[in-house]
């Protein structure tokens, strides 16, 4: 049984963290596991949307503490393990910006720690009304410092705060309130409302998405004038995209667009 496991369907690849005796963990196999396939994923011009969810009771759990304890066991007290554990976490949650294709997350039961830092990470996400989302690793000690990367990108600052301080969950409706998620839905509509929004996004012209999404977090981080100025460059490369051109032209002459894509 793959700990990973990937499907695909009608261009849309959905990834299932699939270790549930774990809460889907990230444990070193599973982000190992991620960063293979985020490598695939980022060169199959096929592949237009990516899903990624979880297997059993929790989307995800965060990491693995019982990796994390024996890798304190180490004769340096852990210390180079775990600055290895943080670099490939952190690389994987990178990853998604990066990638071609727009990351939606489906998420239920549980999205804590490292597991709601992957919520934060991915570009859209819809949970089940149900899900308890954290960064809990205070209430351990631990204070999710790299989660709180993500997390604080998504969310408002004293929100964050007090989520990473406190330790505590909160639901999904809350989760969407703040930003964390786009919208909570009924728990029996989860997969079909997920599979709706990738299908919607699957069947616009991928070249646009992947210049959009690309544009997209390059402009978020630039002073605005910088902004303006890159954007517009971005605005001319697309326009002379020729299927582009025809998109354009379907649109005036009221018909669909025959896209190559």
């Amino acid at each position: 049984m793959a700990i990973l496991e990937r499907t695909d369907q009608n261009s849309v690849a959905h990834l299932t963290l699939n270790s549930p005796g774990n809460l889907n963990a990230l444990s070193d196999a599973m982000i190992e596991a991620i960063r293979s396939e985020f490598d695939a994923l980022s060169k199959d011009g096929g592949i237009r949307v990516i899903v990624l969810k979880g297997a059993g009771k929790g989307f995800c759990a965060g990491h693995d503490l019982k990796e994390m304890t024996a890798g304190r066991a180490e004769k340096d007290g852990g210390a180079e393990y775990f600055a290895g554990l943080f670099a490939r976490c952190s690389e994987i949650m990178q990853a998604i910006p990066r990638l071609p294709q727009p990351v939606i997350a489906e998420v239920h039961g549980i999205a804590t720690a490292a597991g709601c830092q992957l919520v934060a990470s991915c570009d859209l996400a819809i949970a089940a009304d149900d899900t308890r989302f954290g960064v809990n690793g205070v209430n351990i000690g631990l204070f999710c410092s790299t989660p709180m990367v993500a997390l604080s990108r998504n969310v408002p600052r004293k929100q964050a705060f007090e989520m990473l301080s406190t330790g505590e969950f909160i639901n999904a409706s809350r989760a969407c309130e703040l930003g964390l998620i786009n919208r909570a839905v009924p728990p029996e509509s989860l997969a079909g409302e997920t599979a709706d929004l990738a299908s919607l996004i699957a069947g616009k012209l991928g070249s646009a998405v992947r210049i959009g999404k690309r544009a997209f977090y390059e402009q978020i981080q630039m002073p605005l004038e910088a902004a303006y100025e890159f954007t517009g460059k971005v605005m001319v490369e697309n326009m002379l995209n020729r299927e582009t051109e025809e998109g354009i032209s379907a649109f005036l002459e009221k018909r669909r667009p025959e896209w190559v894509r």
